[in-house]
């Protein structure tokens, strides 16, 4: 049986991850961890919570070690916006942290799971149907952080035979938590605005297509590549997955579908829109649909038409 440990477990994926893989392996089988504690937060209703900082190894070697872990999910990162804030604590949490979990599950033998992320790419990066296999030259502290994570962990796989698995993710939209200051975070902030105030102001400029993901596919995509015959993986870290590619005026004419008075403007952030623009248009997931069956579930239309349905029940409570 599995005995997970999930990093970073109050963060957007974190807190539907823990749930998710809950409901697969039981919720005594699936420990959650972040550095502090929230207030009525549902993982420490619903199971077994630590606190637990990525960066100290001593105190991450214990939980492996208390709970008898063999799969570790380690989401413990600061995001693409916060990051450029904060350069040092970027580094910090997003490498020191992955070392010190890296090396934690050397010595006991687990598994892990890494999220990279498109920011991994750069302005140098073919724009359009970007291969699994490319020039990887960004130009955030977060995505130079997610450059050298993917090769340490294949460091950590080449050298020490530690079974590591991760996707790039796209911009990551759910109706259950909060994004925590990502580049892409308007998508998501961009349904509840049109729900309470028919009204949205876009941080960045018409025209910025980007990958995207629904939360759904997003869970299922973690699973089903930790779940995969390892005879069938060539890459095994950092798979490109996407799920959609769109603009802001593409899921605003999405939405205007269904709230026909909504109206979006924009205020464009220098400092996000310079990332977007670093970042491709559009994935080649190939590799993933080749290796592991990737097969993602939700397009636009599908996507906003849940969250819609979803957050108007929601936003009435």
């Amino acid at each position: 049986m599995k005995k997970i440990l999930v990093t970073g477990a109050l963060g957007q994926i974190g807190t539907e991850l823990v749930l998710y893989l809950r409901d697969l392996y039981g919720k005594d089988n699936v420990i959650a961890s972040g550095r502090r504690r929230k207030e009525e937060n549902i993982l420490m209703k619903d199971g077994i919570f630590e606190i637990v900082n990525a960066t100290d190894a001593k105190k991450l070697d214990e939980i492996v070690k208390k709970y008898k872990i063999n799969e570790i999910h380690h989401l413990a990162a600061v995001l693409s916006a916060v990051g450029e804030q904060d350069t040092q604590r970027c580094w910090d949490v997003n490498i020191n942290g992955l070392y010190h979990t890296l090396e934690v599950a050397r010595e006991n033998n687990c598994s892990v799971f890494v999220p990279s992320s498109i920011a991994a790419f750069g302005p140098e990066t073919p724009k359009d149907n970007t291969p699994q296999d490319t020039i990887q030259r960004p130009t955030s502290m977060y995505g130079v952080t997610k450059v050298a994570g993917e090769l340490l962990c294949d460091y950590y796989a080449a050298k020490f035979g530690v079974d590591i698995r991760g996707l790039r993710y796209p911009g990551i939209i759910s109706h259950t938590t909060m994004p925590g200051g990502g580049t892409t975070d308007y998508a998501v902030h961009i349904y509840f605005e049109a729900i309470e105030n028919k009204k949205y102001t876009c941080f960045l400029r018409e025209g910025t297509s980007m990958d995207m993901m629904y939360m759904p596919d997003a869970l299922e995509s973690a699973v089903k590549l930790m779940e995969a015959d390892p005879a069938k993986l060539k890459h095994r870290n950092a798979f490109n997955v996407t799920g959609m590619t769109f603009a802001p005026e593409d899921i605003y004419a999405e939405i205007k579908k269904h709230i026909p008075d909504f109206v979006m403007d924009y205020d464009v952030d220098p400092v996000r829109q310079a990332i977007a623009d670093s970042w491709p248009n559009s994935l080649d997931d190939s590799a993933a649909r080749e290796e592991w069956g990737w097969d993602p579930k939700y397009d636009l239309a599908k996507m906003t038409e849940d969250m819609l349905s979803v957050l108007t029940e929601k936003l009435k409570k």
